[in-house]
């Protein structure tokens, strides 16, 4: 007899409908596995023998085939489990056939019948609320994920036998509704604050000006200057996340698998900081099934890499794409599948191997060839990409010791929403939404010199030996620092101040 049940897979980001058709029929006792299915589903078959039997079914002494449908697309996990096992339930008369149609199944099961978590529910979610079956059983722990998509009843189960129970009998029973307050809320509070921050009044107004115009920063300080403390801090002067970015950033989440059982909605910026060591898969994504990486995870948030000269050169040349074009593009043989990649990037790395080049209490005994070295592992084309570098030295003791709160990050964040709405109406019918992302048209269009800024530009140039390419930099960052002041003209001070921001050209080293 063969039976049919409903389930999802996932495909990148997307998810796409999986028909799971069981024959069961006279022959040897055997269990295969047909579709294109990598081990996770294999190996399914000695889970699902193991749930059935010890949930109180019979297992069939007959031999069973089972088929992944379309079976041209590769899949992957041990989300169908609960599917499979219904499936063989339904072929060997133990339930019937007809209760399976209008429901779509999801869930790993353990050996003794119990549905454990699977990741990718809310990507699986929002597919199933657009097909013709808008009923969802998944596991209890996925329930609320799910809830935040509109227009699907999800019913959670706990285990394979509760599972045919509410199949056989749920007229009374209602799809799962969080209460009012564990309903997802965008959260716009963090647990630091620029407060806390003390003395490095020109990084933080650096950080400033980066994010509100989307630009990317590379921060240079001996060891314990402050600059992880100050990355950390930045989500927090970001305007708030917007219901369709925090359903964005959690679908990224889901799928990679990252989410908290307790939290299991992005309600705050992102904020990644993968180690040194991370290979450039890892960091960009993909692999044979491509999985989201960290610039994805850092996706409307913050993309942090310490000791930036240490990451391998194949992994900081592959943020290039994503950092031009805000996503990435995974190819495979069969298809091409699109990761977002919309953060922006904080770098952060001594100004010599030894760290003590700025340090005035302490001695470099770096060679110049040394330092030159060391800085030359950043190639050009990346250090092209990022608008502002900035150095950022040891504290002060009188700083430290100030009992003077600094300034909070609320009043930081209200001067960036403010340059940002500045922009977003500035760029409104034009595809982009921040400064850092104008062209060389948008540049001439939007950046106009008075006489005074364009001599003082001039003299950057000619005297500092600033490059050409730190020449549109300069321009984007005066063009944020006059929205800062809610100026329509760029004057002489902004062009003073966006020149300040660019370290590693002024040849320092």
């Amino acid at each position: 007899m063969i039976s049919k049940t409903n389930s999802f897979g996932l495909l990148g980001l997307e998810a796409y409908p999986v028909e799971i058709e069981v024959d069961v029929a006279k022959g040897l006792p055997a269990v295969t596995l047909v579709g294109l299915t990598d081990t996770a589903i294999k190996e399914s078959k000695e889970r699902v023998r193991s749930a059935i039997r010890n949930s109180g079914f019979q297992w069939p002494s007959q031999r069973i085939t089972v088929n992944l449908a379309p079976s041209d697309i590769k899949k992957e996990g041990a989300c169908f489990d609960l599917a499979i096992a219904l499936g063989i339930l339904a072929s060997t008369g133990q339930i019937s056939a007809e209760l399976l149609k209008g429901y779509v199944f999801l869930g790993e099961l353990s050996l003794d019948g119990q549905i454990k978590p699977v990741r990718g529910v809310l990507s699986i979610s929002l597919a199933v609320a657009n097909s013709s079956v808008r009923n969802l059983v998944l596991p209890e722990e996925n329930a609320r994920e799910s809830a935040i998509v509109p227009n699907l009843s999800s019913w959670p189960q706990s285990n394979l036998k509760a599972t045919v129970q509410f199949l056989s009998d749920h007229a009374f029973k209602q799809p799962f509704k969080p209460a009012p307050e564990e309903m997802p809320k965008i959260n716009p509070n963090y647990e630091s604050d620029f407060s806390e921050v003390k003395g490095q009044y020109f990084a933080k107004r650096a950080l400033e000006v980066a994010v509100s115009g989307g630009h990317n920063i590379v921060l240079i300080g001996p060891p314990g200057s402050g600059k992880t403390m100050l990355a950390k801090r930045i989500p927090t002067i970001m305007p708030g996340l917007s219901l369709e970015e925090a359903l964005e950033i959690t679908k990224i989440h889901s799928v990679a698998g990252t989410l908290l059982n307790k939290e299991p909605f992005m309600g705050t910026r992102p904020f990644r900081s993968p180690h040194h060591s991370i290979s450039d898969i890892a960091l960009i994504g993909g692999g044979s099934l491509p999985k989201p990486g960290e610039i994805s995870l850092a996706h409307y948030g913050v993309l942090f890499l310490d000791e930036l000269p240490e990451f391998s050169r194949k992994a900081l040349e592959a943020l290039r794409q994503p950092l031009e074009e805000n996503l990435i593009c995974i190819s495979r043989i069969k298809r091409t599948i699109i990761f977002p990649a919309c953060f922006i990037l904080v770098a952060a790395l001594n100004p010599c191997p030894c760290g003590n080049y700025f340090n005035p209490q302490k001695t470099c005994h770096c060679h110049t060839t040394q330092i030159k070295n060391y800085l030359g592992k950043i190639s050009g084309p990346l250090l092209d990409r990022i608008d502002i570098h900035i150095e950022v030295p040891q504290v002060r003791y009188h700083e430290l010791s100030e009992a003077k709160e600094a300034e909070p990050s609320e009043a930081i964040r209200k001067r960036v929403e403010c340059a940002r709405a500045i922009q977003q109406q500035r760029f409104k019918s034009m595809g982009i939404f921040y400064n850092a992302r104008m062209n060389n048209k948008m540049i001439g269009k939007f950046c106009i010199l008075d006489k005074e800024a364009e001599e003082l530009m001039r003299m950057a140039i000619s005297e500092l030996g600033l490059s050409a390419r730190a020449y549109d930099k300069i321009l984007k960052v005066s063009r944020t620092i006059a929205d800062l002041d809610e100026s329509g003209d760029i004057l002489a001070k902004h062009i003073s101040e966006a020149v300040q921001y660019r370290s590693l050209d002024r040849q320092l080293y």
